[in-house]
């Protein structure tokens, strides 16, 4: 085991990194008691001629900086290659504002190459590494030192065998001709937007049943506080209070800390002191809001009138093409996503890049009623009306 827990060190295993194809990525880390990922591990890999290393960077380390990475994450000449890395590439974000390029998803690229949808790392490991994993460190407090010889030997597995899938997925993908499928999936990584938590937006992920303006101007306000509150002190903000008391507090609509007293949700924590002076404020902001600046969810499908016998055809269609194409199916229209087609819609992700050349064209000359499906032999196949 090869552990890096100086700054020199770890720039020269990224000089050497920066001579090869690609290097492999992937972290350990901790969110349960903070609202940013603590990072407590980074594993790197890489692999050619001359032979192979990989390594462990220690980032707990007092006086490492991790400045030698994030100039090989910038080297447009080395593929970053990571498994499911959203949450690995959150981190660098935040920490450095770097996102890795270019950026390889083993994830995303098995599930264009026919593995199914968001596919585990354990399984493309024995399909494709022809190895077991050994789970016994799966789940592990990664910011104890020192680290005991099992969890090292599993975190490096995470970037060893991610060479194999790497080199295999890469070759398929040539194959397939489907590079600029998982380029166009890659987008959504790529785009800082996507690990920018902005509280002005977090109302939106609370789930309410009510569409009143008012109420979710109210949403709005404690889901901003509670945003700000939790990123300003690094917790999480379900420490702060959970989405059920939130909707519960958009409802009774407390003036005072008595009346937070008697709510059956908020944590005892919150009902004094700043995070009551809080929720009380922003119950007043939700309150004193204008009537033309009231919030609402737009839901543009809500009145589509749904054809059922269409949907139900492009159901079929979307079955046969991607047994055809070897994908998921859900990977490229979900079951709402056809009806709100056989309703009329045409803001879908499936009629847009390479789902359209999969299945959207055709989807859309069906509900056009140029198309209709028939069966030859043992397939289903489209034939014109």
């Amino acid at each position: 085991m090869k552990k890096i827990t100086t700054t020199e060190a770890l720039a020269t295993f990224c000089k050497e990194a920066a001579k090869r194809a690609y290097v492999t990525v992937d972290t350990e880390f901790l969110r349960e008691r903070t609202y940013y990922s603590k990072l407590c591990l980074v594993q790197l890999a890489y692999r050619d001629e001359a032979g192979e290393d990989a390594v462990l960077v220690d980032p707990l380390v007092d006086g490492l900086s991790l400045a030698p990475l994030y100039d090989l994450f910038r080297d447009h000449g080395v593929v970053k290659v990571f498994h499911a890395a959203r949450q690995d590439l959150e981190i660098f974000y935040v920490d450095e504002g770097v996102i890795p390029e270019p950026l390889f998803d083993t994830q995303v690229a098995a599930m264009v190459c026919g593995f199914g949808e968001q596919v585990g790392y354990e399984t493309l490991v024995r399909k494709i590494a022809k190895a077991d994993l050994d789970k016994s460190s799966r789940f592990t407090d990664w910011s104890r030192r020192p680290l005991t010889e099992a969890q090292a030997q599993y975190a490096l597995a995470d970037v060893t065998h991610l060479r194999d899938i790497y080199e295999f997925l890469s070759d398929q993908l040539v194959k397939n001709s489907r590079k600029k499928w998982v380029a166009e999936e890659l987008a959504v990584l790529q785009n800082p937007q996507t690990y920018e938590a902005d509280p002005e937006n977090a109302w939106k992920r609370v789930k309410t049943r009510t569409q009143s303006g008012r109420f979710l101007a109210i949403v709005r306000e404690l889901a901003r506080f509670r945003e700000t509150y939790a990123q300003a002190r690094d917790i999480p903000r379900n420490r702060v209070f959970k989405d059920d008391a939130l909707v519960e507090l958009a409802s009774t609509k407390p003036k005072s800390e008595q009346d937070l007293g008697r709510s059956r949700l908020l944590l005892r924590e919150a009902r004094k002191g700043e995070i009551a002076q809080g929720i009380l404020q922003a119950v007043q902001d939700g309150l004193n809001v204008a009537a033309d600046d009231l919030p609402s969810i737009h839901n543009p499908r809500a009145k589509l009138q749904v054809n059922p016998a269409l949907a139900e055809m492009l159901r079929v269609l979307l079955k046969a093409k991607t047994d055809h194409e070897g994908v998921a199916p859900k990977l490229i229209a979900s079951s709402a996503d056809l009806d709100a087609l056989a309703g009329g819609e045409r803001d879908v992700p499936a009629l847009k890049g390479w789902r359209r050349e999969v299945f959207g064209h055709d989807a859309l000359r069906m509900c056009d009623g140029l198309v209709g499906l028939a069966v030859k032999g043992q397939k289903v196949v489209t034939v014109a009306l």
